[in-house]
């Protein structure tokens, strides 16, 4: 096993690794371990079948099932199809996701320790790779703000809602129904993180909504200033997908966004995609 750390402050690829094979308990602890540093973890050329995939998820924690239940795979319910391939006119899986920054299911009472994606088919024009993925990250971010700020947000508790600013604001429209199901969830504007004990930010201007004890228009200008503070380049990575890649990222320490720069019908993506439960309420 090799771990290759980017040059960035996240981000790292795991090389000699057959995942298709149970890992022994040490190569899995060098795995986490490598996991809980770097926050984003590559393992190319992986050839994993659906019980495979979903059996190196759970060495991480349960494995959630998606609310967006008709994007889920049809025999393996913790596999949700992140896809822009339509079949009689209607998307296969999620073709929206990612289109705005953001920490997966910030909007649940316990949100994913990490999320997998495995790329089964991806975009490519005129040889060039489209669909990169972009990360940021919160825990450095946090790191980054003045002593003052630092203490003046440790202690504030904002609203997640899943239909939140970014539902009306022109992307979130579909799944509407099931989205109204998920009810408001309150988190610290300051994650602490449970495996590491970094403090990482937890805000974005899609799903975060308001902060506790806080006029609204004040709470918004918060939230807009440490969301835009999180995304600064400074502390960016960026995924540039190959065919067969498995990655993970933790969602406390980063937030991600896709970059969409491909079409339907003439780029086909399709990504199936697994979360890892939180292990406690945040």
């Amino acid at each position: 096993m090799q771990i290759v750390p980017s040059p960035n402050v996240i981000g790292a690829k795991i090389q000699g690794v057959d995942l298709a094979q149970p890992l022994s308990d040490a190569q899995f602890q060098q795995v986490e371990a490598a996991f809980n540093k770097h926050a984003i973890i590559c393992f190319p050329k992986q050839r994993l079948s659906e019980p495979q995939m979903i059996s190196f998820a759970r060495r991480f924690g349960d494995v959630e099932k998606i609310f967006l239940k008709h994007y889920a795979h049809p025999h393996y319910p913790e596999i949700m199809y992140v896809s822009n391939i339509k079949e009689n006119g209607n998307d296969i899986g999620h073709a929206d996701a990612g289109r705005v920054w953001h920490t997966d299911m910030s909007y649940t009472a316990r949100p994913p320790r990490a999320t997998m994606l495995y790329a089964l088919e991806i975009p490519i024009d005129n040889g060039k790779v489209l669909g990169d993925t972009l990360f940021s990250s919160a825990a450095d971010a946090h790191d980054a703000l003045p002593f003052e700020t630092q203490m003046r947000i440790a202690n504030l508790r904002a609203i997640h809602q899943v239909a939140g600013r970014r539902a009306r604001t022109g992307t979130g429209q579909q799944d509407q129904a099931l989205r109204k199901e998920q009810p408001a969830v309150v988190h610290p504007v300051v994650r602490t993180h449970p495996h590491t004990g970094r403090k990482c930010l937890y805000v974005s201007k899609g799903e975060c909504e308001g902060i506790e004890g806080m006029p609204k228009d004040e709470a918004l200008a918060l939230i807009d200033e440490l969301a835009d503070h999180i995304i600064d380049p400074r502390f960016h990575h960026t995924h540039r997908w190959q065919l067969h890649d498995l990655l993970m990222w933790d969602n406390c320490t980063v937030q991600h966004l896709a970059s969409l720069d491909y079409q339907w019908p003439q780029h086909r993506r399709l990504m199936h995609r697994i979360t890892v439960d939180g292990t406690v309420p945040v």
